[in-house]
């Protein structure tokens, strides 16, 4: 059965739909990411009103509260949580390997503690497939092993052996025909072992496939080159998904190089920390110079917040630890997703893609952004 359906290219870029259990999604679309079952500061009808089909929730926090069982038992995550959109879940891989010392890495899957209240558990890749079967996902992740940057070729080699290990008993054991399961392809910054990976991870009959292990603190340009090394190895009959990767101008690279799927953390935990996207680049509404400035975030933005406050307004409720900016600036961020990626969609449409990147990033680096103060300290 078919994941995905491809109506347009220009160049590498595509257009078309994810097939899900709960409706067709258009891609390229950037899923924003609701770990605990919801998006931080928003309810699900504020989601469908911004255009928000799909998120991505974390099976591994799920799993640990409040419990994959729980979750069967109140119907699945679309029951439990009121959401009647699509769903991925992430298998957790990124968030165990990140605990360092507190998890151990083993054939059989990954022995590691809570961050919750230091209990002990240990998943399998047979486990984390049932535990998403239980929360009932429309898209389910393999278990891997996503290596540091910069890691030692020799153990990068064996990781990648170990992730297609792991791979090929998530296909085993997976039961549920109505989910849709997807291979990650990883090897590092080799590009020996991305290839080695992605050959591996193409040759089992998955659902779709994602590009992982990247964005974890190597140079930009290092990213792409990965990119770049094993897209053209990828089935175009499957949907492609670059996982954890978020930043506007990423979004255009990915999709220029044929990327259908997104997700990231970027959009909501800036929001939360005062860092606000604007087509004339990235703004920090905590900055003093909006102390008295009568203007919206954008001009040229429709979205509830831009039509109602100042940004003098809003600057006050971030400094001021109001909680209700949360609300204002999630919802900007996300409604300029939105449309980013709506208008991405049309220029692939019109076979204008090549245009529209041009002279979104000549506009977006060329404006007022505020990238050199953090913003994502939480």
């Amino acid at each position: 059965m078919k994941t995905i359906e491809i109506d347009h290219s220009d160049g590498k870029a595509r257009l078309g739909r994810l097939l899900t259990g709960h409706g067709q999604i258009d891609t390229p679309v950037f899923m924003p990411v609701g770990t605990q079952g919801v998006v931080k500061a928003m309810n699900h009808q504020q989601l469908k009103e911004l255009g928000v089909k799909m998120i991505l929730s974390n099976a591994y926090h799920l799993y640990l509260r409040p419990g994959d069982e729980l979750i069967k038992r109140m119907g699945g995550l679309h029951r439990f949580s009121g959401w009647d959109g699509a769903i991925l879940t992430d298998s957790g891989g990124y968030q165990i390997f990140s605990l360092g010392v507190l998890r151990e890495i083993k054939e059989d899957g990954v022995l590691f503690q809570s961050h919750i209240d230091g209990s002990r558990h240990f998943l399998t890749p047979e486990k984390m497939v049932h535990v998403q079967e239980n929360i009932g996902a429309d898209v389910a992740m393999c278990l891997d092993e996503c290596v540091s940057y910069p890691s030692t070729f020799e153990y990068t080699s064996d990781s990648v052996e170990l992730t297609t290990r792991w791979a090929k008993r998530c296909l085993q054991a997976k039961t549920d025909d109505s989910q849709k399961l997807f291979g990650i392809i990883q090897g590092g910054f080799y590009p020996e072992l991305r290839v080695r990976s992605a050959h591996d991870i193409l040759s089992l009959d998955f659902d779709g496939f994602a590009i992982g292990g990247l964005s974890v603190g190597e140079p930009k340009s290092l990213m792409w080159d990965m990119v770049d090394t094993v897209i053209d190895l990828m089935p175009a009959d499957k949907p492609r998904y670059m996982m954890g990767i978020g930043l506007p101008e990423d979004l255009l690279e990915g999709v220029k190089r044929g990327i259908d799927m997104f997700d990231c953390i970027i959009p909501t935990r800036f929001a939360r920390n005062g860092g606000l996207f604007t087509w004339d680049g990235r703004i920090n509404i905590k900055n003093a110079r909006f102390t008295d400035d009568k203007g919206p975030i954008d001009e040229d933005c429709s979205c509830y917040t831009c039509r109602t406050y100042p940004r003098a307004y809003l600057r006050h409720l971030v400094v001021s630890h109001e909680l209700t900016s949360f609300y204002l600036n999630t919802v900007h961020n996300v409604h300029f997703y939105m449309e980013l990626m709506r208008k991405v969609r049309d220029a692939v449409k019109n076979g204008t893609f090549g245009a529209f990147y041009h002279d979104f990033k000549l506009r977006y680096e060329g404006g007022e952004s505020d990238d050199r103060c953090s913003v994502c300290n939480g």
